[in-house]
């Protein structure tokens, strides 16, 4: 896998999977990002914030770039955009966000997967090349991560990534405009090198 040091956003850092690879999005991403949300929006909305009006245009797409060059550079969040490996297409995103120092050293992992992609088992490699950055690279303790009760297929690929669920939070995010209930997950960096050795 390939990585360059974390924290600036002027950096290049690619990160290898099976089959996948990701990277920080670029303003030149915005036509196929678009066109793959715009396809996929009836899957993504019911799991998602609700999406701002202007959320598909070039200039809401600036300023999410911006925003995650920030995040970046003040070692906030990271964001990367999926790639299918063998076309180069891109199929989807990941996210590190709300990293916390001090005596937390975690993160919270968010993702979404285009429409014609789903069920190819490509998020899970996704998340499984995401780990190694983040605890090798950015230096966390934990990852965690949240999947609504009745999103099976999300809770599948961190249980197959090596989370442990952890309990209910209550009302724990606003999706799609109404406060939902959550399952949370979480993987340490002993479960992930102890995971590791033992492949």
């Amino acid at each position: 896998m390939a990585f360059l040091r974390a924290g600036n956003s002027s950096e290049w850092a690619v990160i290898q999977g099976r089959g996948v690879w990701l990277r920080p999005p670029l303003v030149s991403d915005y036509g196929p990002w678009a066109e793959l949300r715009a396809l996929s929006r009836a899957h993504l909305v019911p799991w998602e914030p609700a999406w701002p009006r202007d959320d598909l245009t070039k200039s809401a797409y600036r300023r999410r770039i911006r925003h995650y060059q920030r995040e970046a550079r003040d070692d906030l969040g990271y964001a990367y955009l999926l790639f299918e490996a063998e076309h180069d297409r891109l199929i989807g995103g990941v996210t590190l966000s709300n990293v916390r120092r001090g005596v937390t050293q975690s993160a919270m992992l968010g993702y979404w997967l285009g429409l014609p992609f789903v069920g190819q088992g490509h998020m899970t490699a996704a998340v499984r090349a995401v780990l190694p950055h983040a605890f090798e690279t950015l230096r966390l303790h934990r990852v965690e991560a949240a999947a609504q009760p009745g999103n099976e297929r999300s809770a599948g690929v961190l249980q197959r990534a090596g989370f442990s669920e952890e309990g209910l939070a209550r009302r724990y995010l606003k999706i799609n405009g109404a406060w939902q209930d959550h399952l949370l997950f979480a993987i340490l960096a002993e479960d992930w090198m102890t995971r590791e050795v033992r492949r």
